[in-house]
C-alpha cells in the first residue's frame, strides 16, 4: 500500500479489526519513512453488474456507492466507519437478492432506507439527488411520512 504522503510503498501494519460481521477488515498503518499513519479498509470484491436505468451495466463499485453516500452526509456527525457500515449493509441485502446483477434504482432504495435510520437529513439530501426533486413540494412529500413517525425534537 502506497503511503498518502509521501507515495513510497514501505509501511507496517499497526492495527487490524474485522467491521460489520467480518465482511470488512480496518487497518491503521505508518509509513516506515515518513511515519504518518493512515487508515486501509479491505474487502471482498462483490462481482455484480449495475443495470442503470438507460440499459447500461458497470462493474459495482463499493467505492462509488459510498462517494455518494459521503455527499449526502457531508457536515453530518456520521463517521467513515458508519459509512462503511452502511456500505456492508447494503452489499449484504444485495448479495442475498440478487446473483449477477442489480438495477441501479434498486441500490438507490437501498442506500435510502439505510440513511433514513442514521440520519434523516442525509436521508433527505441523498432523496432529493437520488429521486430528482423538482421544487419544494417533492421535500414536503419525502419528509411528512418521517414527521408523522416521530415526535419533533427540542432544539437547544
Amino acid at each position: 500500500m502506497k503511503c498518502p504522503n509521501c507515495n513510497q510503498d514501505n509501511d507496517r501494519v499497526i492495527d487490524s479489526r474485522s467491521l460489520n460481521d467480518g465482511t470488512v477488515i480496518r487497518r491503521r498503518r505508518e509509513c516506515n519513512l515518513c511515519h504518518r499513519r493512515y487508515t486501509t479498509y479491505e474487502r471482498r470484491e462483490v462481482g455484480i453488474y449495475v443495470v442503470k436505468k438507460d440499459g447500461t451495466r458497470e462493474p459495482y463499485s463499493a467505492q462509488k456507492l459510498k462517494t455518494g453516500l459521503a455527499k449526502a452526509c457531508w457536515k453530518r456527525p456520521i463517521s467513515d466507519d458508519q459509512l462503511e457500515a452502511l456500505v456492508a449493509q447494503i452489499e449484504s441485502e444485495v448479495e442475498a437478492n440478487f446473483s449477477q446483477e442489480v438495477p441501479s434504482h434498486h441500490l438507490g432504495e437501498l442506500a435510502m432506507h439505510f440513511l433514513r435510520d442514521l440520519d434523516q437529513v442525509a436521508y433527505v439530501r441523498f432523496a432529493s439527488v437520488y429521486r430528482e426533486f423538482k421544487d419544494a413540494r417533492d421535500f414536503v412529500g419525502t419528509l411528512e411520512p418521517m414527521l408523522r413517525k416521530s415526535p419533533p425534537e427540542p432544539h437547544s
